[in-house]
This record gives C-alpha cells, structure tokens and sequence, in this order.
C-alpha cells in the first residue's frame, strides 16, 4: 500500500491494476471495484446476510487460533471487528447492490476488508497497511466465498424464517380467536360465487386458520435441510487449503456464534453448487403467499358496501380512500397484501430461474437468489404483522345482515332436502324465485310439506351448519 498523507488518499493494488482510495476507507479495492461495476439499482445486499458473512468471519478467525494458524493479536482483532458487524455498528457502509456477478465474491470481499481495516485501527495501525493483517491471508484464512455464501445464506435465512413462523403463528391466534367469537353469525356460504348453504362467519375463519397453520408447520419442518453448511469446503467443497481439524472446530464455533445448530453436510460439493434447497423454501413462502391472498380476497369480498355490496363483515378503518367520493373508505390493508403475494410469487420464479442457472461446481447467480428470497420472507413477516394488527383483530360481524342474505337466498332449502325431497325443494325454489313476495317457510307450510314446528327444529344454526355432527 501506498499512502499519501499530505493529499489523504492512500494506492491499493491487484491483480487488475492500482486504485486511489481515500486513507480513511474502510473499503479496500475489491469494494471500490464492486461499487463501480454493479451500480445497478437501489436494492443493497441485505443486512442480514452480511451480519451473517460476519458471524462466519469470527467462527474462522476463533478456529484459527485454535488450530495455530493465526495470531492470538490479529484473531480478537478480528473477532472484535466482525462482533461490531454482526450488531450493526457498520450497517451504513454495507452499499455493494444486491444484484452482483460472481457468485458473492464482492459482497465477501466487503466484509473481508472492512473487518481487515477495522482491525487494523484496533490494533493500532493505519487502514490499510495489510502487512499487519490481510483481508485475503488472516480474515478470509480457510476460506472461499464458495462455503462462506452458501452457509451464510443459511444462517440469514433460518434467523429470519424464525421470525415469519413466530408471526403466521400470530395470526393463526388471531384467527382462531375470530373463529369462536363468529362461532354464533350463521351467514350464507357461496360456490362460484353463487349462493350455496348456511354456514357460519366462525367456520370460514376456521378454514383460515387451519390453512395458515399448514403453512406454519411447513416452514418449520424445512429447517432442518436449511442447517447443512459447507464451511471448510473453500472453492468446490472438496476442503482443499483445509484441514479436518479446522472443518471439525469451524462447525462448532460457528454454532456458537449463530446460535443454530448448523452441521455439515455429508456431501460438501453438493451444497457448493447446489441451490435447490432455497427453491424449496421459496416454494413455501408461495404456498403461504397464496393463502394470505385468498384471505385478503375474502376479507374485501365480504366487506364489499357498505351499502351496495356483501356488507357481511366491517373491517377497520384506516384512512381515507378517495380524493373526490366523500366518506370513501378502502380495503387498503387487504390490498398492500394482494400486492404483497405478487412480490413473493415474482420473487419465487426469479429464485427458480437462477437456481437452474448453475453450472458445474458453482451458482454464479447466487446473489439474485439472496436477494430475492430474504426480501420475501422480510416483507411477508411485517406484512402479516400489519395484516394481523391492522385488520384481522378488528374485524366485525354484521350478524343482521348475515341472517338477511341467508334468509334473502334458497340456501335453507339445500338443508331441508332430506326432509321434503330434491323434487319438492325445486318446485319451492322456483316459487321463490318467480315471486319475491313468497317466502321459503310459508310455501314449504302451505304445501303441507313440514310443519312450523318442524321447520323451526330443522333451521337451527347447529343443524344447517352441520355443527351438530362435530
């Protein structure tokens, strides 16, 4: 390194060439490199994945020291350095885009010089006088981007499905809590939109509740495949520049710096170049995406009015919806959702393009992968935050209005059939439909089918809803 101390920049070289960088840059001329080249959009790397490269820094440099290969000063320096990482200290100097070539390499590179320089300046020395401390030789030391993304990836991903279980978790409460308190609203069931059999608001929130619970429990269940790393691997997995004494201790101090119970992989090659298992989890976020819209979906449908529409349920008011029609209020927490589900199911089929993408013994588009699959499970766990808190807890029934489109409609006539017949249900059906002034109960009187106290005991919220035979 070159420093010009009058001036204050200090000359950076490799393999390329040279680059004048500031004297004060906790960036080193990888970073510099990776700036200029992927000045792409506005989408950064996510925090949480570069808190997770720094978890693995500190794991190396602990396990370096241990096996005798790096010094005890330039390892707590390091592991000091990597520790103001992981909590955030330096999160305004992670800009590197998201969408990078490479396979990762700049955004390691990144974390490699700004921990080299930071411990540096812990050691006492001047950024940039890498012949105390190396981002390549001492930070990187065992390492290859090639094991230290792949598993750095599966730490961002396992902290942050964490967070989204704990939240579809809150919402299945949520919506179980609205399933006994509309236990009692026996409303008007529809197929195809069109009217179908009783039923009650309790057992179509019910349904919610047990959908979100399958996505719950699947997410869950893929953890375990998400906590095989190949740390020690390096460039193709097969531990070249490694010993089984490091690839033995980096899985453990790696668990005790993540908190996860990470182990390796029988087969290091395999989770290399290998991206299916993010494809996987991704298909899941699908799947939960896709009962979060149909209960969004449901929620507008059956709110729809408030006068000239289903007016079955009230959500809650959250802001005004118009700029011209007075007292005009929008179903916009639902919406954000269904809009929500598109970003996922977008993000899906990017993870599913650059997952087949791999060639050999490498994922070059690992980075797209990254991005796209911790902004889903990011963005779905505050929009179920919000979905929870904004709408499901204070959603209201119309119980009167419920009972009116049930009585309104033949739907009671499907719960008779046993009693009267499919023919005779028909012939009052048509009845009805002819002449609005005719009603189900007095025809179903009138032609000597059921009696008032009969119809009265077959019509209960229990017996139309099939509650009875739970």
């Amino acid at each position: 390194m070159k420093k010009d101390t009058k001036n204050n920049y200090r000359i950076e070289s490799d393999s390329i060439g040279e680059k004048k960088l500031a004297a004060e840059s906790y960036f080193g001329i990888n970073t510099i490199r990776a700036l200029e080249n992927f000045s792409l959009s506005r989408k950064k790397v996510h925090p949480d994945l570069i808190k997770s490269i720094a978890m693995i820094k500190y794991a190396a440099a602990q396990t370096n020291q241990e096996i005798d290969l790096l010094e005890t000063d330039k390892a707590e320096a390091i592991k000091s350095a990597a520790q103001e990482i992981i909590e955030g200290e330096f999160d305004h100097l992670f800009k590197l885009d998201a969408l990078q070539g490479g396979a990762g390499t700049s955004s390691n590179m990144m974390v490699n010089e700004i921990i080299a320089n930071r411990a540096l300046e812990i050691m006492g020395h001047q950024k940039g006088e890498y012949k105390y401390l190396h981002p390549n030789d001492d930070v990187n030391k065992g390492q290859s981007t090639n094991d230290v993304y792949p598993t750095a990836l599966r730490i961002a991903v396992l902290n942050l499905l964490k967070k989204l279980t704990e939240s579809i978790a809150n919402l299945q409460d949520a919506l179980q809590k609205k399933e006994k308190e509309f236990a009692g609203v026996i409303k008007l069931a529809r197929t195809q939109l069109q009217d179908a059999v009783p039923i009650t608001l309790g057992q179509e929130f019910s349904a919610y509740a047990e959908a979100v619970n399958r996505d719950r429990w699947r997410l869950y269940k893929i953890t375990d495949r998400l906590k095989k790393i190949n740390l020690g691997g390096t460039a193709v997995g097969t531990g070249l520049n490694t010993s089984w004494a490091y690839i033995y201790k980096i899985a453990k101090n790696i668990r005790a710096v993540s908190g996860l119970s990470l182990a390796h992989s029988e087969n290091m090659i395999d989770i290399t170049q290998n991206m299916d298992i993010f494809v996987e989890v991704s298909g899941l976020l699908k799947s939960a995406a896709v009962n979060l819209n149909k209960i969004a979906n449901d929620l507008r449908l059956l709110a729809s009015g408030p006068k000239g529409g289903l007016a079955e349920i009230s959500l809650s008011e959250v802001q005004a919806g118009s700029s011209i029609m007075p007292g005009k209020v929008n179903p916009v927490i639902c919406e954000m959702i269904n809009q929500l589900v598109i970003e996922v199911i977008s993000g899906d089929q990017a993870i599913t393009l650059a997952a087949k993408e791999g060639q050999l013994e490498l994922n070059a588009f690992a980075p797209s992968i990254a991005h796209h699959l911790l902004t889903m499970i990011e963005e779905m766990t505050n929009g179920i935050d919000i979905f929870i808190n904004k709408t499901i807890t204070k959603v209201e029934a119309n119980p009167e209005r419920c009972r009116e489109l049930l009585e309104g409609s033949l739907a009671q006539l499907t719960a008779l059939v046993p009693h009267i017949g499919y023919d005779n249900a028909v012939k009052i059906a048509k009845k009805v439909l002819k002449d609005d002034n005719k009603n189900i109960k007095e025809l179903i009187v009138e032609e000597g089918l059921l009696s008032e106290a009969q119809l009265e005991e077959l019509l209960t919220v229990e017996k139309m809803t099939g509650l009875y035979n739970l």
